[in-house]
């Protein structure tokens, strides 16, 4: 009888670690659909990593607030994280971060104070979601944008603080008209 029961402790662990070795939570970041791998998710981090390596590597960072209910974080997710073109410029130019805007237990550091990821987003002005904040080499805001932007829309807005042209006087629309661009609308 006690042989019976070790045997059956033996299997349910070796099928137990079996479980927990193929588990593929991926990436931090939002929530992957069951079975499938999070949109873009190779190129983000979590806030706390980010920031430090985007520190070490004196780079910009992006951040992505989203809330895992939010339809246009999915499609934002889908059709503009996932893009070939954007994630290599983001891992080429940026470190990326996304943080759960409507998370009020995790602890965070911006600018010397402590944070909640919910409270950060406040402070930064984000009202709704997705919203990307762009920060500079140290930690400063640069600016904040709310909404949807598809892709061909988010890259040349990443060359345009990545080439510091907002340090320049020079807004966006006149940055995009200068590389030739027609539209100039930023979201749909």
């Amino acid at each position: 009888m006690k042989r019976g029961i070790c045997l059956g402790m033996a299997v349910l662990l070796v099928v137990a670690a079996l479980v927990g070795c193929g588990r593929r939570d991926g990436p931090p970041g939002r929530a992957a659909a069951k079975g499938k791998e999070e949109p873009g998710a190779k190129s983000w981090l979590p806030y706390n990593d980010g920031m430090a390596l985007a520190a070490k590597e004196k780079k910009k960072a992006i951040i992505d607030f989203y809330a895992s209910w939010c339809r246009w974080c999915k499609v934002m997710d889908r059709e503009t994280f996932r893009n070939p073109e954007v994630e290599k410029y983001l891992v080429e130019h940026f470190v990326a971060i996304r943080i759960d805007a409507e998370n009020k237990t995790d602890s965070i550091g911006y600018q010397g104070r402590r944070y909640t990821p919910a409270s950060l987003a406040r402070s930064l002005g984000v009202q709704g979601y997705p919203s990307l904040a762009y920060l500079d080499e140290d930690g400063e805001l640069i600016t904040l944008m709310p909404g949807f932007m598809p892709a061909e829309r988010f890259l040349p807005l990443l060359e345009y603080v990545q080439g510091n042209y907002y340090k320049r006087s020079m807004t966006f629309d006149e940055f995009l008209k200068r590389r030739g661009e027609g539209d100039t609308s930023v979201t749909r």
